[in-house]
């Protein structure tokens, strides 16, 4: 087992990724539930999620991800037929997983989370159901890897009429010499039959090893409540004993298995060959060190000006002399990396939206199913970039927009046949870049903001006076639905109606110097249109002197510059 911080990062990173691919393709999954491809996806997901779960010893996500395995195993075989009871069984166990994973990586020697209710769910599925204790406890009838000889051994026992048990030894925590004590127990239940197997195996372990606990697979013509007394009476240091029937398809499904896992790692192996070169050219590396580069390439470009002012300034006192000639030709060079450094730096805290626009899906089809809608859903522009700490603060925005036009835009089947629209709404969602700025768009195709309702809504909660209602264009009508307090909700549920939706997303667009817009027609859709900044991390700034003092104005801040003459220029 690993257990380093590095190790541990990259583990809790590796499930970040496997789970969002894992989310991916349930939702495709559901949309084409023939394709061979993504049920093989899925069952890798799984199956790469166990051996680093295990790798680090986090037993309940093995247990979990390995149940996961097994079900998408029958999946993928054609023993399961993909229907939506077990696309809702996947759901629960992507939620689970996340879960476990927020627990670890919190607290990973406390984990809390129930995962009994989950593989209930999954075992139903199993036609070749193991009890349910076996595999919340799985050092009894624990897996054991056999080899051949080892498995008709084992075979061959039960055709005769002998027991195969799996025999859990607890030795006792201030016992010395555990690695002694777990051999005198070996050659004892030899002595009672046969022991073809022991997990961890002992022939492999160090003398330093403080092991506690040890599973041995037995073949004896004893029965369980036989073995117990013979065990606990002759066997000292020894806290508990428990022997339970060794299930022979456990065996088998592990040789299973192993052929599966070849099949999966073959088709793996065909895809990873086609991005292997673009996998080795891409590194994880820690936020905090990017900030600090960042810092420091500002500095640099801070001197890089002041460089370039002293050598214009010498250029025009020396114009004759050569030696500043050369002096300004270096001043241009180290302008010119400085900039692409700082461009460079830029581009490295820049990722795609599409980690965000990820998780829009699930969303859209978790609320479709509460408020019994219809919604298709359009993502376009997953590839557009944006810098890594505008994307984790504009989650929230964008949950809230897609929450509010599931729930007050698009209406429900019936209504919109009466309106003479298709019963499907439709919500899409773009990203693109315009000139400096970050362009995201959230539309919907449903009823549309109606403006008198507004007005209506605000007067009734005294947002506005009677008197400053009448003087509102729409504009400033439109801007009412973003006032603390405001909804047209005529009920709270858990998804609206508390009036706090939109106030959140306008302040939270602020704080990232961006600004919000609405655009709507009734019966015909709502259209949010949100402007940001490429990056916080650098911004640009008009240098203007007033009486003797230089001040710095954000240039996204700057509309129009005009120079006057000195007799236009009026004084107060």
């Amino acid at each position: 087992m690993y257990d380093t911080p590095e190790f541990i990062r990259a583990f809790l990173d590796e499930v970040d990724e496997q789970l969002e691919l894992f989310e991916e393709n349930i939702l495709k999954l559901e949309q084409n539930v023939n394709n061979d491809e993504i049920i093989k996806t899925l069952f890798r997901v799984a199956h790469t999620l166990k051996g680093s779960s295990a790798a680090v010893g986090f037993e309940k996500m093995k247990i979990l991800t390995h149940e996961m395995e097994n079900v998408l195993d029958k999946i993928r075989s054609g023993k399961i037929k993909v229907i939506k009871p077990v696309i809702d069984v996947l759901f629960r166990c992507l939620d689970e997983l996340k879960t476990l994973k927020e627990e670890f990586s919190s607290n990973r020697n406390d984990i809390k989370a129930d995962i009994t209710l989950t593989l209930s769910e999954l075992h139903k599925y199993m036609s070749d159901d193991q009890l349910l204790k076996e595999t919340i406890n799985p050092k009894i009838n624990k897996e054991f890897k056999l080899d051949l000889e080892q498995q008709i051994q084992a075979q061959q026992a039960v055709a005769s009429g002998l027991n195969v048990f799996v025999c859990e030894v607890k030795l006792k925590k201030d016992c010395v010499m555990k690695t002694v004590r777990a051999f005198l127990v070996l050659n004892f239940l030899n002595q009672l039959g046969t022991v073809i197997k022991s997990e961890p195996d002992i022939t492999d372990m160090n003398d330093n090893i403080d092991v506690e606990s040890i599973s041995y697979l037995l073949i004896t013509e004893f029965d369980k409540e036989e073995l117990k007394v013979k065990v606990l009476d002759r066997m000292l240091e020894i806290e508990s004993f428990n022997a339970d029937s060794f299930d022979l398809s456990l065996m088998h499904r592990q040789s299973d298995n192993g052929c599966n896992v070849t099949k999966s790692n073959g088709y793996e192996r065909q895809n990873t060959n086609e991005t292997k070169n673009k996998a080795n050219q891409t590194v994880r590396v820690d936020i905090g060190r990017l900030e600090k580069m960042m810092e420091m390439v500002g500095e640099l470009v801070i001197e890089k000006s002041r460089i370039t002012q002293i050598v214009s300034l010498l250029h025009e006192r020396y114009n004759s002399d050569n030696s500043f000639e050369d002096l300004e030709e270096i001043s241009n060079q180290i302008s010119r990396i400085t900039n692409e450094l700082q461009e460079l730096v830029l581009k490295v805290r820049m990722l795609p939206i599409k980690q965000l626009f990820s998780r829009i899906p699930r969303l859209v089809r978790d609320l479709a199913n509460s408020l019994h809608k219809e919604i298709e859903l359009v993502i376009e522009g997953e590839d557009t970039e944006l810098d890594k700490t505008i994307i984790e603060d504009l989650a929230d925005p964008l949950v809230h927009l897609i929450r509010n036009a599931a729930d007050h835009g698009i209406e429900t089947p019936d209504e919109r046949l009466k309106e003479g629209k298709s019963p499907k709404g439709n919500i899409r969602v773009n990203a693109y870049h315009q000139e400096n700025q970050f362009i995201l768009i959230v539309q919907d195709d449903g009823r549309g903001i109606n403006l008198n309702k507004v007005k209506e809504v605000a007067l009734e909660k005294g947002i506005i006076s009677r008197q400053d209602s009448d003087l509102l264009n729409d504009k400033e009508i439109l801007e009412l639905i973003f006032k603390p307090g405001f909804s047209t909700s005529q009920s709270i549920s858990d998804i609206s109606g508390r009036g706090v939706g939109m106030d959140i997303v306008r302040n939270n667009i602020n704080k990232l110097n961006g600004v919000i817009e609405v655009e709507t027609k009734e019966w015909e859709g709502t259209k949010f249109i949100i402007k940001l900044p490429l990056t916080l991390a650098i911004l640009n700034g008009l240098l203007i002197r007033i009486n003797n003092e230089i001040y710095a104005i954000p240039v996204s801040n700057v509309i129009e510059i005009v120079r006057l003459n000195e007799k236009e220029i009026k004084k107060s």
